[in-house]
Formats: structure tokens, sequence, C-alpha cells
């Protein structure tokens, strides 16, 4: 199901193939780099950048003697490049190489996710003109509270995403950072030119200090931008499934003309996609603490971080990608009943102007405590006795004293909720400079 959602770029992002190609790439600059110094000869230079080659195949036939992936790859590089490759990883450690290509995949993978906020974006801004005036029951503790549009609630969803989108910006460049400066971050072995050529030309900037490893609090935050991009794509899909409850049914999910709800039952339509974004949610929610769990290290590093980037790292990028995808296909084919939405409304009988009500009595002069009681022992009445809310206002004598039935008229009308909504949509869509 994954597959069907996630493109192939993100698939190929993190295959070994590409982590061997970046490899690669970042062990070559390295090279050039020692060229230019003059510590490797340009012959031999020229000899590997013409002959070097990853076999993946071979690096873990070698693997399985070495226990250990970079110095296979190195091995590996050695036995194509021939007597140049000697030259190869030439004082560098295996993170200077590592570090620097996860930084590299996690930029790449940063901008394919940049992409699908705004494929989403944009479905959510279409949603929300479509229906900037379908008036619905606004809810608070699942009770109704006072009407808005469907629209406006998918300007929330929008302006939710942007934020998203900078958050990821600000990840994006927060990882963008290479080391290559030895065992213990001190240059012995490289000086600071190496790992200033290799970042330059990677489009990463050196990080100012570093002990074997790029500091994990820099992961931690990429992965935390993930995890809280994840939440709200969870809050989304949890308001749709509670818009396609049977009770509801104000909005529902794409289903297709031979898609099945339930083996037993045939008349099911069940919020699958958004059910399955709801718990996605929680894995890329998980896959963000394990990352502030790698933060604390022993002295300049130690191993235990690197098993779990090893997992979260596509894992939450990939699902990031696909849950991103899925919602964009959900909101484009998302079927939305504006009469269904104003049966709703209706429930209630008129309750929904409550506030108006009393604010109107305020205004005439009466205390709001006994504004708030004369509106709310008829309100009750309503919730007990199903009559319409107007009329049992129109009959009491307190709130006949104050008020004309034309003013009472004036207070149950809709508009009054949706005064503002264009200048709320020129705030959202349309921001001031």
């Amino acid at each position: 199901m994954i597959n069907r959602y996630t493109r192939d770029r993100m698939g190929e992002l993190w295959s070994d193939m590409n982590k061997y190609r970046t490899w690669l790439k970042v062990e070559i600059l390295a090279c050039e780099a020692w060229a230019e110094l003059g510590d490797i000869p340009r012959e031999a230079l020229q000899q590997i950048k013409e002959r070097a080659r990853v076999d993946p195949q071979r690096i873990e036939e070698i693997e399985r003697e070495t226990r250990h992936d970079v110095a296979a790859f190195v091995s590996q590089l050695e036995e194509v490049v021939g007597d140049a490759g000697k030259y190869i990883h030439l004082g560098l450690t295996s993170y200077d190489i590592v570090d620097t290509t996860l930084s590299l995949l996690l930029r790449e993978a940063a901008e394919i996710i940049i992409e699908d906020i705004d494929g989403l974006l944009e479905a959510i801004r279409e949603k929300a003109f479509e229906h900037k005036e379908t008036v619905m029951i606004g809810r608070t503790h699942g009770v109704h509270a006072e009407p808005i549009t469907f629209g406006l609630k998918m300007a929330i969803w929008y302006e939710e995403m942007l934020r998203h989108r900078e958050r990821m910006e600000r990840a994006k460049e927060g990882i963008s950072v290479g080391r290559i400066s030895g065992a213990v971050g001190t240059f012995a072995n490289a000086p600071p030119y190496v790992e200033q050529y290799v970042c330059e030309r990677l489009g990463l900037k050196p990080g100012p200090v570093s002990s074997q490893i790029i500091q994990r609090d820099r992961h931690a935050a990429f992965f935390t931008t993930l995890a809280l991009l994840a939440s709200s794509i969870e809050k989304f899909a949890v308001e749709i499934r509670h818009l396609q409850r049977t009770e509801v049914l104000e909005a529902e999910e794409p289903f297709a003309e031979r898609q099945k709800g339930s083996s037993a039952m045939p008349h099911k339509r069940n919020p699958i996609g958004a059910e399955n974004l709801s718990g996605l949610a929680r894995v890329v929610r998980a896959n963000s603490l394990a990352a502030m769990e790698n933060i604390p290290l022993w002295h300049e590093r130690d191993i235990s971080h690197s098993s779990v980037e090893r997992v979260i790292a596509p894992d939450s990028t990939i699902l990031a990608d696909y849950m991103l995808a899925r919602l964009t296909h959900i909101l484009r084919g998302l079927q939305v009943y504006p009469e269904r939405m104003r049966e709703n409304l209706e429930l209630t009988h008129g309750l929904i102007f409550s506030q108006q009500l009393m604010l109107a009595l305020i205004r005439k002069g009466v205390s709001r405590g006994d504004a708030y009681q004369w509106v709310q022992r008829n309100a009750m009445r309503v919730w007990g006795q199903k009559k319409d809310f107007q009329l049992l206002v129109t009959e009491d004598k307190d709130i006949g004293k104050i008020l004309s039935n034309n003013e009472i008229n004036a207070i149950f009308d809709l508009n009054i909720h949706l005064k503002y909504v264009n200048e709320i949509y020129t705030r959202v869509f349309s921001p001031q400079s």
C-alpha cells in the first residue's frame, strides 16, 4: 500500500546503492582536496575518478568478513581502482563519510517532503475556496457550538501546513552540516581544508566543532519536525473520520467503485485511509523519541545511535512522504455533503444562537448574570422538550420586555456568524507583506 502513494524517488534515496554512491562522492571529493594540497598525485586522483565504482554485492561479501560496512566499502574500491586505491579514505574515519552522507540524504528527503507539503497545500486551498460559504456547525467537546463554514476548517488546516513548511525548511537547514574532522574531531590526520572543500561542493556547512560525529540534537530536531508534521496529518485524519461517522456524515473520503468496506457487511464504507494515517503518525512520533534518545552518547561517540538511525531515517521520511501523498489523495477526492451539514445545523432547534441572544440582552442593559439565566432556562427546555428555541424565547416574559420580535428575528440570523469570513480568508490566503 505504501508504494501506491510513495514516489520512487524517496525509496531510491534510501537504497544501498544510493548510499554507496553518496559515500563514493564524499570520498572522491576528499581525494580532490588532498590533491589540491599536494598529498595525492594528480595521476592517482584521475585513476580513482575513472575506476572507482561501487559493487554492493562485493561490499556485502567483504563485510561478512570485516564486520564493518565502511571498511568493506573502502576495500571494494581498492580492488577496482588498483594502486591508487591506497589514497582512498586518506586521513578519514568512517563517520566522516557516514555522517556527511546522512546529512545529504536527509536534506534531499526534506526537499521531497517540502514538495509534498506544497501539493497538500494546494489541495487544501482548493477545498477552502470551494466551500468558503458551505455552512456547517462548529463543535467544541464534540457538542454543537456555533456555525462555521467548511472552508474555514480548511483555512485552519492550510495555515497549519504553512507552519510545517517553514519548520521543514528550518530542519533542512539545520541538518545540512557535514564533517571531515577525524576520529575525535581534532583534524589530526586531515586538515580543516579537506572538510571545507568537501562541504562546499556538497552544499553543506562544516560543523563548527564535532567529536567523531555531528551532534545528534540536529537529527533530533529533524525527526521531531517530522513528528509534528505527522501529528497534524493525524489531526486532519481524525476530523475526516469524525465527519464520516454515520450519525454525522458531513464528509466522506473517496470510495472506489469496486472497493469493499467489510468482508462481512456489504454496506460498509469505512474511513480506512484516514485511519491508516492515524496509525502511521504514531510510528513517526515514536521515532522522534528514539532520535532524542540518540543525543546522550558516551564521550566523543558510541555506536548506540547507529542502529537506530538505520531504521528511523528511512522509515520516518518514507512515511512522511507517504502520509502527505495519501492525505492529498483523500482531500482531492473528499466527498462533502452541504445538505447534511445544514440538517445537522438544525438539530438543536436554534440553540446555536444562544450567545447572540445573551449579548443582545446585555447590550440592552440586562446584567450578565440575569441574561445568562434567562437564556439558559429556555435552552434547557429545548434540550428536554425538543421545542423551537426562538419560539420559546419569543414567549419568555422577561426577554419580551427587553427585545422586540423583530430584534429577536435579527438575532437568529446565520449571517451574524459568517460576516468576517472574507477577512479571515484575506489573513490566511493573502496576508499583508
